[in-house]
């Protein structure tokens, strides 16, 4: 057999396993609605979500800007991010699934740790769940992906403590697409206690 043959096989292959998985329920685009109608000329169209070997089936589609105020990136800017000695990129994460796999140069908090950790953000504790953040260090967030609301709450928690939110950027393409797009990937975490000074 061919390259040629082998390759398109390989390639047509690829694109059936991302074919929509049949008898699925239906699942969230957004928080509250399972399709969405579009008015095209032809009519109205209405666009619904269906799990496929490419994308998980958890969560929902989340917005560009979790909070108002922080800063979306691209992958370029988490890469420049990442040696930024005064940046923490940090996985978002919880480990109710081994993570195998990481962006590299990256911390782990996981999101529902966040609010009793704020101390490695640069964060000082005052009192029970009161902190002061004048010396907060800039961060990038990720999880999972565009339907992983994991990084979304993480932020959501920190920006209520009092996290500066113009010290916030998210990478909402997460793992997903940075695996997506063949990005190098590594297994385990950068120490905290290598985290920037603030």
């Amino acid at each position: 057999m061919s390259k040629r043959i082998v390759w398109a096989l390989a390639l047509g292959m690829a694109w059936a396993g991302c074919a929509q998985a049949a008898d699925e329920p239906p699942l969230r685009i957004t928080r509250d609605s399972t399709e969405f109608v579009v008015h095209t000329p032809g009519g109205p169209l209405v666009i619904k979500r269906s799990k496929t070997a490419c994308g998980a089936g958890k969560g929902f589609v989340q917005a560009l800007v979790p909070q108002a105020g922080v800063t979306p990136v691209t992958e370029i800017e988490v890469l420049h991010a990442l040696n930024d000695p005064a940046t923490m990129v940090i996985d978002m994460r919880d480990e109710d699934e081994p993570l195998k796999t990481t962006i590299p140069n990256s911390y782990h908090i996981p999101y529902n740790e966040l609010e009793d950790r704020l101390d490695v953000l640069g964060c000082q504790r005052l009192s029970g769940k009161s902190w002061a953040c004048r010396r907060a260090v800039n961060i990038v967030a990720f999880c999972h992906g565009p339907m992983c609301l994991q990084s979304p709450a993480g932020i959501a928690s920190i920006v209520r403590l009092g996290y500066p939110v113009g010290k916030i950027a998210y990478y909402r393409g997460g793992m997903t697409d940075w695996e997506a797009l063949g990005l190098t990937t590594v297994t385990g975490h950068r120490p905290l206690n290598s985290r920037p000074v603030p």
